[in-house]
This record gives C-alpha cells, structure tokens and sequence, in this order.
C-alpha cells in the first residue's frame, strides 16, 4: 500500500502484481503498454503492473494512493466477465464514480498496513477488495478503449481456485528451483491441465509468471539493498548471473547495474505528510 506524492519515472518499471492507483489531489500521465492515460483528482484505476509502464508526467501538486495486489487476490476478486482478463491483457480500468470517503480510507488502509499489526493489516486488504468489487456497480471504461462500460449483471465471474492455488504456491516458492509439475503437485492437477488454465486467466504461461516473480523482486533489491548483482540474482531464485542478466535486460531494455544506477541517481522527491517514508517501485 502506498500513499505518496511519486517521483517520475525516468524509465519503464514494472511488477508482478496489479496496480491500483487512486488520485487524491492532481494528475498522473502514464505511459502503458500500448496506450497512454492521463488520471485526474478522484480516479480509482486498475492495471496489470508485470507489463512495463511509465509515470513520465504529473502536476506538481499529485498526491497518489493504492497499492500492489498480488495475483492471488487479485484472481479472488468478483469482478465483472471478462474484466480480470481485459486486464491482464493489457487493459487499463479507470472509474471516475468515487466519493468523499475514498481519499479517507485509502489514507486509513495505507496506515493500517504500515502500522505493525497484522490485524489492521488484515482489515485493510479485505475493505480495498470490497473497494474494488463496487466498481461494478458505477459505469467504467477499459482503457484504450473510451467507451463506459456497465455491468450486464448476472453471476460474478470467479476465476478457478486452481489458478489460485497455483499463485499462492509460486509466491511462497518462486525464489526456489521449481518447475510445472511441482506447481501441479501443489495445486492438485495435472501439469498440462495447470499449464492451460493459467495460461488461460493470465495470458502468461507458468515460467512467465515465476519469472516476473523473480525479476520484481530483484528490481526491489537493486533499489534498496547494496548486495551485489550476483548475490541479487542468487537470492531471487536465478540459476547464474547471465540468466538474471539476460531476463532483466529483456524487461527492462538495460542491465541491472545501469537500473540500480539510474534509480539512485534521481533527485530526492518531498514526500506528502500523509505518506510513509518508503515509495512504490517509482
């Protein structure tokens, strides 16, 4: 969870959960994956963060709340048919049907979740589920297409427990040496049917996803730690110092080092009283 005013990105990032972005005060310009969005003051907007995006302008005044949801909450979620797929292929869901009680609660959830007690915490996560479940009951739009969607009514749409049962195995296990039939194993399936209904819901077959894992929490250590890229790539769950180098120049369009290089090389930013000391991957 966060609630800050964020520094702009001088490149693409990314991370394998989905993004919830709330704009208390100002505006954000994001560069997505094949389209660009420009939130202003109330937006409640979801995105899929493992494909490369870009705050690359903002007013000076932003003030931005949210947090990362991993995929295992996320494939909980009753959303609308078609919504959490629309998604994970790249769509951007914005709502504009917020209220005066948003802006609250988003800077309660980024206490509770900061505060040390893992019920507070607990509390928080459930209520911005809830949160995100009643945007369907307002009209929406799935960027890059403009048009307001409302929702058809019917059944909520639930992904199958197996893929959830797989996202939790591979967030406990991703840093390991772990392959499709330890993750059929977990979810009680045959490898090939886990294979097809994750590659299904997400878009991404089983070794995309556990490498993403992987990637994203190697890009937090570049960020913070002052271990070295070796000692980064082991403790991420690479094999060798190329495969790391490899996966990340794909993603990233440049080496480790030049990330870890440029993250620390940009001006401090004045954080907002409400916020907490430490940014979102930005």
């Amino acid at each position: 969870m966060f609630h800050t005013s964020p520094a702009i990105m001088r490149a693409a990032h990314w991370h394998a959960q989905v993004e919830v972005n709330y704009i208390s005060r100002g505006w954000a310009h994001y560069n997505m994956s094949g389209h660009e969005v420009t939130f202003t003051e109330g937006d409640l907007a979801l995105f899929w963060g493992g494909l490369p995006h870009w705050l690359d302008d903002a007013s000076d005044d932003l003030i931005y709340a949210g947090g990362h949801l991993p995929l295992v909450h996320f494939f909980r979620l009753r959303l609308p048919q078609g919504v959490q797929a629309r998604l994970m292929q790249g769509a951007t869901l914005v709502t504009q049907a917020t209220d005066g009680s948003d802006p609250i609660n988003f800077a309660r959830w980024h206490l509770y979740t900061r505060s040390g007690d893992p019920m507070k915490a607990s509390l928080a996560v459930d209520e911005l589920l809830l949160r995100i479940e009643r945007i369907r009951f307002s009209p929406y739009s799935l960027l890059p297409d403009s048009r307001l969607v409302a929702d058809a009514g019917g059944l909520d749409h639930h992904t199958s427990p197996i893929v959830v049962r797989i996202c939790e195995y591979i967030a406990d296990n991703f840093r390991e040496d772990i392959d499709s039939v330890d993750i059929a194993v977990a979810a009680d399936v045959h490898p090939k049917y886990a294979m097809t209904v994750f590659k299904k819901s997400t878009g991404m077959t089983l070794n995309d996803y556990i490498n993403l894992m992987r990637l994203s929490y190697a890009q937090a250590m570049l960020m913070h730690d002052d271990a070295s890229v070796l000692a980064i790539a082991m403790e991420s769950g690479f094999g060798s110092l190329s495969a790391f180098n490899k996966s990340f120049r794909k993603v990233a369009g440049m080496s480790p080092s030049d990330f870890r290089r440029d993250v620390r090389g940009r001006p401090a930013v004045q954080m907002a009283v409400q916020a907490a000391p430490d940014r979102p991957y930005n």
